[in-house]
């Protein structure tokens, strides 16, 4: 094989290998924090070089802050795959920030409620992205739910952030078809797994220790819930 063949190969078979993961949450740096600048050039942090340990002072979750900024884009376009940050349809058309937050803080609550023991914190969830299945997706191929959202734990009296915040990208398979209407027929909705998932993925998360955040207050938006 010529060497530029080679390479080409090469490249297309790496390409193949990092699209396939489905049920992960995965971190980078990629995109700014929530008070974090990001040094350009700056290379991406593994979880490796984010987490310091995951045997650490236990934590005691007395708050949780939702926040779903008003700039990401909501579509109720019926196509496969909508360009946009949020798509949710299986509640009643109305104010989709509202519903996403009410699933996020529904599933953090239920992720936080064995963390009461210990260092009294505050969690602050900020999405970026909440990606479910359009009708057309849901009632025909299935594919995946995309969810992406920034964690920050600060101390509940001084409101200190104890950590970098993490931005986390999470995916899980999406029912279609037949097997959507099956799962829902045993009360597995999208909403149900959903939230089922993220309060797993957020219990696990709390057990993890990041590294101390830098002396930046946290930027909010709209929508949060005490």
């Amino acid at each position: 094989m010529k060497p530029t063949r080679m390479i080409m190969a090469l490249t297309v078979a790496l390409g193949l290998s990092a699209c396939g993961s489905v049920d992960t949450a995965m971190r980078n740096a990629t995109t700014s924090a929530p008070g974090v600048e990001t040094a350009p050039h700056a290379q991406p942090a593994t979880r490796a070089d984010m987490v310091l340990s995951v045997q650490s002072e236990p934590y005691a979750v007395t708050q949780i802050n939702v926040t779903v900024p008003e700039t990401l884009k909501v579509s109720e376009a019926n196509t496969y795959f909508p360009n946009a940050d949020i798509v949710w349809r299986e509640d009643p058309f109305g104010n989709r920030y509202e519903q996403v937050q009410a699933i996020v803080l529904d599933a953090a609550t239920r992720g936080a409620a064995s963390h009461d023991k210990g260092r009294p914190v505050i969690v602050d969830i900020q999405i970026t992205r909440f990606h479910a299945l359009t009708e057309k997706t849901r009632y025909t191929i299935g594919g995946t739910h995309d969810i992406h959202f920034y964690l920050t734990v600060r101390d509940a009296a001084t409101g200190e952030k104890l950590e970098q915040p993490r931005l986390i990208e999470t995916s899980l398979k999406a029912y279609g078809g037949a097997r959507a209407l099956e799962a829902m027929s045993r009360g597995q909705t999208q909403k149900v797994r959903i939230t089922d998932h993220l309060a797993a993925l957020i219990a696990q998360e709390l057990n993890v220790r990041a590294l101390p955040a830098p002396d930046e207050p946290l930027r909010t938006s709209a929508l949060s819930a005490n």
